[in-house]
Order: structure tokens, then sequence, then C-alpha cells
């Protein structure tokens, strides 16, 4: 037998440590990161429980071959019988258990020992959000939680409830029967903390074990040897998996005496509680290292001058290693960096530089030339800039100006010309094909040439221009166009240069990076969040002289390069993590 407690206790070093990046399916989803060692941890005591592995055995207690005729006398007093017989033998499946279990337990289909109710089926328009007479309340899948969670039920007319059987009861099994892949087969023990008694929705069941304690049955269908199985055997449509009555009823259930199970379920109960503590403390450690980054982080963005700068930059220098161990961390000092390379506080200016101001007027110059000539259109006045605008003090030699003034500031079309095939077509690029700070091509739609054409005549595309998101969840994301290939854009902002050796197009990206999170919280349309292009030519740049642009990039990119290489050694130290905490759930086979 697995020592538990030793396999516990020695380890916790990588429960607690091994993380990944949190998933966004189903509710409680946020948070940036989710402990991964623990989740293993939990599914491991979960394996240990069903295998007969959390405790010893005890011939006192009789046999499970006496629980199952306990059980099939029950079931046959009741009315009880299951369809499993016929499902089983139509599925033409053999009933065995993929791993050894004691010899005092025994294993029957699942179909056997409970009875499964299938839930309640009505239309859209047959919904209610509030209670009132003659309606019942009726659960549906996203109520399925770790919990039965309540705070939006559904009503539905008590008509559509069949028989007594589809309203819920106490110790209830509520699983998923149709749903996302990853979250079929989801199971929630329902308590009875609905004052009203409720239904529930035709991609729920409920499953009531006979003799066999719903908290152990808990157990056996969250294990993931049960789940995988589950999930392999659901049939899968677009979107949504299913979960058959013919699967779900003939899954081997292995079973315990009836003492045993409760000692079992104390056991599990015991090692989940220290799962939750230590969850907790973990949490609670990964807060305040993040909060300490946060502080010094802090200091550095506050340096009233280069030589204060250096001296918080050297102290958080000499203990990098310990402040920067998780991608967070590392993202939050990116993002700090980027706060001062655009104030220009990365490294002390250059006193010979030419000023700022009379490189705006060489730019405006150009421009004026460009609208003479018809190579621009004039572009509605901007908003004069005001002193509480201003975000920052500037450094001697800058200037704060407008971006439409630094840049010409363009969008793509906003139009959805139809799709076209052949050799003479286009690529039609919107945000979605930004991939890793480049242009996918092949994920983008294709245009005909006649659409391009038109496209391009107010945004055609060249070598270094810029592609901002001005819409939706990846807002403020952005690319530097590294090829000479012709494609049209939709829904991104396009930004050219009046003259491209006075604006330079890294520190025009390197800007604009550093506003993306207040753009964000700036941008208008809730669930679609967008900006205007009247709202990014009226940014205000803070513009440096153009060689202490050419500097500004270079030093953030060389940051740039020591955090990148810091995220790649802390992915190998993850991944090992997260292997070491694989190996050590894998003993128990």
């Amino acid at each position: 037998m697995t020592d538990v407690n030793q396999l516990i206790t020695e380890h916790l070093d990588i429960w607690t440590s091994s993380t990944e990046k949190k998933s966004s399916a189903g509710r409680g989803s946020g948070g940036a990161i989710s402990l991964y060692g623990i989740k293993k941890l939990r599914e491991l005591i979960l394996e240990l429980a069903i295998r007969g592995k959390l405790s010893e055995q005890n011939t006192a207690e009789g046999t499970a071959a006496e629980l199952l005729k306990e059980i099939s006398t029950l079931k046959s007093k009741h009315g009880k019988v299951s369809s499993r017989r016929k499902l089983h033998k139509e599925s033409n499946e053999e009933e065995i258990l993929s791993f050894e279990i004691p010899s005092e337990w025994g294993s029957a289909p699942l179909g056997d020992v409970c009875e499964i109710v299938r839930g309640i089926t009505f239309s859209g328009k047959d919904k209610h959000t509030s209670p009132r007479s003659g309606l019942v309340a009726c659960l549906r899948t996203t109520n399925v939680q770790d919990q039965i969670e309540t705070d939006d039920l559904i009503y539905v007319d008590s008509g559509f409830v069949k028989n007594q059987s589809q309203y819920l009861r106490r110790d209830d099994i509520v699983i998923s029967m149709a749903n996302s892949r990853a979250l079929v087969g989801k199971v929630a023990l329902f308590q009875g903390e609905i004052d009203e008694t409720p239904s529930f929705g035709g991609f729920l069941a409920v499953i009531r074990p006979f003799l066999v304690l719903p908290a152990f049955m808990m157990c056996f269908l969250r294990a993931p040897s049960t789940r995988e199985e589950m999930i392999a055997g659901a049939s899968q449509t677009t979107n949504i998996a299913n979960i058959s009555l013919a699967k779900l009823e003939p899954l081997q259930l292995p079973i315990p005496p009836l003492a045993e199970q409760h000692r079992i379920v104390v056991k599990v109960d015991e090692l989940m509680g220290l799962c939750d503590t230590l969850e907790r403390q973990a949490e609670d450690n990964l807060k305040a290292h993040q909060t300490l980054v946060e502080t010094c982080l802090a200091t550095l963005t506050n340096s009233q001058n280069a030589e204060d700068l250096t001296q918080n930059w050297t102290r958080i220098e000499a203990h990098f290693d310990t402040l920067f161990t998780t991608e967070e961390s590392l993202d939050s000092l990116w993002k700090a960096t980027l706060k001062i390379a655009v104030r220009g506080d990365l490294m002390p200016q250059e006193p010979s530089n030419e000023p700022a101001s009379e490189l705006i007027s060489d730019i405006w110059k150009t421009k004026e030339a460009m609208i003479a000539e018809g190579k621009l259109r004039k572009a509605k006045a901007l908003t004069p800039i005001k002193e509480e605008e201003i975000p920052f003090p500037l450094k001697e030699g800058w200037l704060w100006v407008k971006l439409n003034d630094f840049i010409d500031v363009r969008d793509g079309t906003h139009d959805s010309p139809k799709d076209a095939i052949g050799s003479d077509t286009f690529p039609l690029v919107t945000s979605k094909n930004f991939k890793d700070g480049t242009i996918d091509f092949e994920t983008a739609r294709r245009i005909s040439a006649q659409d391009h054409k038109e496209i391009s005549k107010r945004s055609h595309v060249e070598r270094d221009d810029i592609l901002f998101s001005m819409i939706g969840g990846n807002l403020g994301n952005q690319v530097i166009v590294k090829t000479d290939q012709e494609f049209s854009v939709k829904n991104v902002a396009l930004f050219k240069y009046y003259d491209k050796a006075k604006s330079l197009p890294d520190f025009v990206k390197l800007y604009m990076e550093n506003l993306a999170v207040d753009l964000q919280k700036q941008a208008s349309g809730g669930a679609q969040p967008f900006v205007s292009l009247g709202f990014l030519r009226n940014l205000l740049i803070a513009v440096p002289p153009a060689n202490e642009q050419q500097r500004i990039v270079q030093k953030a990119r060389s940051i740039e390069k020591i955090i990148s290489s810091a995220k790649t050694e802390l992915s190998k130290s993850v991944l090992t993590s997260r292997g070491l905490a694989d190996t050590l759930t894998s003993r128990i086979h």
C-alpha cells in the first residue's frame, strides 16, 4: 500500500511550487495562475481512494458481495430496474475494472447500483428569470460547479416535470451530460440549499446510489481515470460533447464494504482539507511575492533621476533570482521598463542631441508637402494639448505632441468584402492574424484584387508600418510589418510615417506598447471594447530627439532579451516541477 502521508508530506515543495496558467473554462477562472501541483495532489487522493489505498482492509466489516446483494434486493423492492442491460448488450463492451482493488471489494456497472434520471426538456422561449406561481426552479450546466451554485437559476412551467423523480433530492449527484469537452461529466453534490425544490434541465442528469455513499460515488466520478473514460466515450458535435446513458451506465464502479466507504470518505475529507490549507498558504505566498515585486518596481518607476534609477536597479538586480520567479513578475518588470523607457529614464541623455522641436518642425514641413502634392489628405484639426493632460515632466529637449502630428495614423476598412479564391487574390489581415509579433497570412481571409485596390487607396500597407488592434480582447496588440507582400487590413489602425528617419518605427511601437494597458481601460464598447481613429490621433506622445529614440529602443530591447531569457529558464523549471508532480501521482499504478 502506498504510504499516502509520506507521499504528501515529503514532497510539499513540489505540490505547492508547481504552477500553470489558469484555464478560462468554467466559472471561477479569474486570476493568472493555478497551483498545478495541488491539483495533481487532489487527483492523486481521489485515485488512491477508489483503489482502496487510503485505508486498511478489515475483514470483520464484511465484503462488497454482501452489499451488492442488499442493493439488488433494495432495487427490486422499489422497482428500480435499470435499462443498462439492454444498452450494454448493444454497446458490446466488457464490464471490467481497469485497475486492481482489494479482495474484499467488488465492482458493478454504475447502472446496477444507481438510479440515473435525465433532466426535463423545454425550449428557450419557456425560460423565465424570476419565480412566480406555476413555475419551478431549474438547474442548468452553469449551476454545476465544485458545488451546486444557485445564484442564477431559471424558472419553467412545472408542467415540464413529467414525474417526481425529476425533482432534485438531497444527496443527489448532478452530472453535466452535455457540455464542452473540458466540462462534460462534471459533477456536484446537491445538499438541499434551495428553499423550493428545483428540477434540472435536459443537459443534466442526477445519479442516486443505492447503499453506496454519495460522497464515495463523488470520489469515483471526479477521479481522473473516470473522467478520462467518460470523455473518451462522449460523442462530439462542433462545440458540445454528449455523454449518453449507454456510455454512463456500464461504467465500472469499485465498491468497498459500507463501513470502509465511510472511512474512505472521512480520510478524503481530511486530505482535501490539507490541500485547502496548502493552497491558501501557496496563494498567500504568491500574493505576498507579487506585492514585493510591485513595491520594488514602484521604486524603480518613481526614480527621480538617472543616478537614483541606477541605485534602485542595482538593488533589484542583486535580488533578481528571488524577485522574478514567475511569469507575472517578469511581465511586471517589462511593464516597468516600458514606463521608464518612454520617460527617457533608462540612461542619461546625450547633451549634444538636436532638440525634438526641430525634429517636429521638419516632420510638419514634410507633412504639409505631402498634403500639397496630394499624397496625403488634410486631417481634421487635432485638439490642443491641455496642461492637465500631460502625464509626466519631460526631459530637456523633448516635446509633447499629438500622435497624428508625429506619425500618420490611419485605419483599415470596416466593411466586409466577400471571400475570393484563385491566384489574383490578396490577404485581408485583422488582429486575429497577429501571432507572436508577426502576421500569420495563412489564417487570413482572401479578397479580390478589386476589393484590395479599393481598400489600399486609403490604407496602403508598406514595410515598417505598424498594425495596431483597435477592437476586441486583444486591443493594443501590434505588429511591425516586415514584408513587402501586398495585403489589406480591417479593423486595425495603420501607423505610417511622414519621415521614418525622425519617427523610428521601433520607438513608436515601444511607446504604444506602454499605453496598451491604459487604452484597454479607456476603451468604449463593453463586451467588445474599441478605440476610435480620432481617439488614437489625439493621443499624447513624448517625443525625444531622433538619436535618443534609437538609444531608448536599443536599451529597452536589451532588457527585453534578459526578461525573455529568464522566461525561457522559468518555463524549463516549471515543466520540471510539473513533471515531478506527474511522476509522484503515477506511483499509484
